[in-house]
């Protein structure tokens, strides 16, 4: 008995280095797989799931190296969506700009030849300025939507009375629906008042009007029509113009998008702004529309306080 007691120390140092030699080459399987694991999360294409086999702590720090690594994936996904959108933009506005400066440039060469009346030359002058014009408006448009895509264009919030708001758009646009014969009308109920500023939101009905007016024929007409309830004010603008191709409808709202036949001197680019602004302000923005049978926008104002 006393042989045993004496054997029994040693037994118990073997079982105990035999455990730590077993534990030890686990642990070693386990770090393995999780060098594996850490090789493959590098490959942004590859995120593998966590497996079943690491325990304790081990465990834990492959679950938390997961959440990283799904969370580094999100973060590039959205950083190579923002670089191709900012591409794009800048290819866009590239091509833009380059059509009234290439008209700029003709003008500029034809008054330096000497070879044109007086008339002529005045005639050439008016269209650079008309050209300058309208890269001065994209710009200013462009920094616009930028401000507003970042957040950093403090849109008021007050109630202002519909009818005025809208008076003042058919003011600016008179002369545009006098020249081309156009019957522009509105009915607004008396009293009614939206929340939003004012100056934004004009400029926002204003880009969608003139829309309607450049795409209706002479003898044509443009209505705005207000529906006002405890939820929301709508107004409806309606044209009787030319209509929009099914094929267009879904992008009418994206930034520089004219359509497959786009008119001479679209840019693609009021419509987007005015959508902007619309959702800035609480609101929605919709649009019915069938090639030769005219369109109607749907502006839909939320009532955002109580009188």
């Amino acid at each position: 008995m006393d042989k045993y007691l004496i054997l029994l120390p040693g037994i118990s140092m073997t079982i105990l280095l035999l455990y730590l030699f077993l534990e030890r080459r686990k642990m070693g399987r386990r770090i393995e797989e999780l060098t594996d694991y850490l090789v493959k999360v590098q490959d942004r294409n590859c995120l593998p799931a966590i497996g079943e086999q690491a325990e304790g702590k081990l465990k834990i720090l492959q679950s938390e190296i997961y959440k990283l690594s799904c969370l580094l994936q999100e973060q590039y996904a959205s950083e190579a969506e923002k670089n191709q959108y900012l591409a794009d933009m800048i290819s866009n506005i590239s091509h833009q700009i380059k059509t009234p400066l290439t008209a700029i440039t003709i003008m500029t060469d034809l008054i330096k030849s000497e070879q044109l009346s007086r008339e002529e030359q005045q005639q050439c002058v008016l269209r650079i300025t008309q050209q300058t014009d309208r890269i001065t408006w994209l710009v200013q448009t462009l920094l616009t939507i930028a401000r507003l895509d970042a957040g950093v264009l403090l849109l008021k919030e007050e109630w202002v009375d519909l009818e005025e708001l809208l008076s003042g758009v058919f003011e600016t646009l008179a002369v545009l629906a006098d020249v081309k014969g156009i019957d522009l009308k509105k009915e607004v109920p008396k009293g009614t008042q939206v929340s939003c500023d004012v100056h934004w939101m004009s400029e926002a009905i204003l880009n969608i009007v003139k829309n309607c007016l450049e795409h209706t024929p002479e003898g044509g007409s443009v209505r705005i029509n207000v529906k006002q309830s405890n939820v929301a004010t709508d107004i409806f603008i309606r044209d009787t113009g030319t209509g929009i191709a099914k094929e267009n409808l879904p992008y009418v709202f994206d930034r520089f998008y004219s359509g497959k036949k786009p008119d001479a001197g679209g840019i693609g680019i009021g419509l987007a702004l005015s959508k902007q602004i619309i959702v800035n302000q609480n609101g929605t923005i919709s649009v019915q529309s069938k090639a030769g049978q005219g369109t109607e926008f749907l502006i839909r104002l939320y009532r955002t306080k109580t009188l």
